[in-house]
């Protein structure tokens, strides 16, 4: 048993950041797993957080991480669905060039030679009124 009642120790090495976890035993012989983060700070003392979880709850405490890796896991798939459909949205837009033997249907825009983005919403209710 080490100087403060370690059992064990491991650590994981990140950016700016470090987690221990450390498995320790206290005076009165109650295990329990101590996480630590350690944030270093521009020039400063790095900072410090922990939280201790005791045996009995372990089981507990590993459920609620469970379910926020699958929440986690769950948003990223929604959020990568909803940014692909965006891009296939986008891709659906109708591009076309206005030329000017379509005076009447000008309706006040600048003619400036250019590329015009017209929605497919526009050009759908153009269509219904042509056939009306």
């Amino acid at each position: 048993m080490g100087v403060r009642g370690e059992l064990f120790t491991t650590e994981v090495y990140l950016d700016n950041r470090s987690y221990f976890f450390n498995v320790k035993e206290n005076r009165t012989g109650d295990v329990f797993l101590q996480v630590v983060e350690s944030k270093n700070r521009d020039g400063a003392d790095p900072d410090r957080h922990q939280i201790a979880v005791f045996a009995e709850d372990m089981q507990k405490f590993l459920q609620g991480l469970e379910l926020s890796l699958a929440f986690i896991e769950k948003d990223k798939k929604e959020k990568a669905k909803i940014r692909s459909a965006k891009k296939a949205e986008k891709a659906k837009k109708i591009y076309r060039v206005k030329d000017d033997s379509k005076k009447a249907d000008d309706k006040g825009v600048k003619k400036t030679g250019r590329l015009h983005v017209i929605s497919k919403r526009n050009t759908e209710s153009e269509n219904s009124e042509n056939q009306e």
